[in-house]
């Protein structure tokens, strides 16, 4: 997974926007205000990526990969930082941005969880 393909998988889906609230680097993609992704786009540096997790899944995906860590900068308790590299595939990294989107997603009224979901 590269920067433009997170990009276009982030934003290809309902309410999302990609902001730069912290500094010109940090690219955060939120739904509907509530970020969901960060991620920088300094390219110097291995790409690495926040997710928001259940708490107990993200645990398990720290004891399972090497490269899933406690979310830097973040709560640790439910947020992951992840390493883009060969020992993750990107089909999980798909699912792992598909997770933190519908968990933020989840934590918005059933009204404002149905407009999300119907909007084009």
């Amino acid at each position: 997974m590269n920067q433009l393909d997170l990009e276009k998988y982030c934003l290809k889906k309902n309410a999302v926007t990609k902001e730069y609230p912290f500094d010109k680097t940090t690219a955060v993609y939120k739904v509907a205000n509530k970020m969901f992704v960060l991620t920088s786009d300094d390219e110097s540096k291995s790409m690495r990526i926040n997710v928001k997790c259940e708490p107990l899944y993200a645990l398990e995906l720290r004891a399972i990969y090497e490269s899933v860590i406690a979310g830097y900068h973040m709560n640790k308790k439910h947020w992951n930082t992840i390493t883009c590299n060969k020992e993750i595939e990107d089909s999980e990294m798909y699912e792992f941005i598909d997770d933190s989107y519908a968990l933020v997603l989840s934590s918005f009224s059933q009204k404002k969880q149905k407009e999300i979901r119907h909007e084009l």
